[in-house]
């Protein structure tokens, strides 16, 4: 793929399964479906079968950045999450700012997609392009600020962390994902489904370049 502003891999997790993949990003998908927000969009339509269960494995939890994201463009931070809203039932999004979409695209990913749901509590590290699953019952009913300090201490204090406290976890449907220790994904009720599939955060750290037109 030779487009600009993207990376040109999406990162594929089936929960249920403990199963990573990559796969391409389609470029006509990029000219067609604008942004992080058109793009997740048109993977949720295709994904998520008529019917299903907004808090069950059948829904997918899509997080993505967009062509502009990392690059210097004004307000050009953030990423999306994209749904079906246990608080609606229907097609659902939130965005955040600050920097965990920027690191989350230098790890060479344009977007992440959740299917099915872990039997236990799991969070995702994606360091330099290399993902994996870890365990996360200790972190299990802690608040987003222990969250976020357990993690770096394991992890280091350059990764940056996405994450669910105990409202999310409980299925709350108006529960944020949040990020940089303050910075939410706050509409839709997203957290909820992120804690439905027992994923309780995703730790990134990236360097990787973002190729610009000019």
């Amino acid at each position: 793929m030779t487009m600009f502003g993207f990376m040109g891999k999406i990162l594929r997790v089936d929960l249920s399964n403990s199963k990573i993949a990559e796969e391409p990003l389609k470029e006509q998908d990029c000219k067609m479906f604008l942004g992080g927000s058109g793009l997740a969009t048109k993977y949720l339509w295709d994904e998520v079968p008529k019917g299903a269960d907004p808090l069950g494995p059948d829904n997918a939890l899509i997080f993505m950045t967009g062509p502009l994201t990392g690059t210097e463009s004004p307000s050009a931070g953030r990423y999306c999450v994209v749904t079906k809203s246990p608080l609606t039932g229907f097609w659902g999004e939130a965005n955040s700012g600050g920097n965990w979409g920027v690191h989350f695209k230098c790890t060479g990913f344009d977007g992440i997609i959740f299917k099915g749901a872990s039997p236990k509590p799991v969070y995702l590290v994606i360091d330099e392009g290399k993902a994996e699953l870890k365990d996360a019952s200790k972190l299990w009913g802690k608040s987003v600020i222990e969250t976020n300090n357990l993690i770096k201490q394991e992890l280091g204090e350059d990764f940056e962390v996405a994450c669910i406290g105990v409202g999310g976890e409980n299925l709350v449907k108006y529960a944020c994902i949040i990020n940089d220790l303050h910075r939410a994904a706050g509409r839709c009720g997203v957290g909820a489904v992120m804690g439905s599939k027992k994923l309780k955060a995703i730790a990134v750290r990236g360097s990787k370049e973002i190729k610009v037109a000019n």
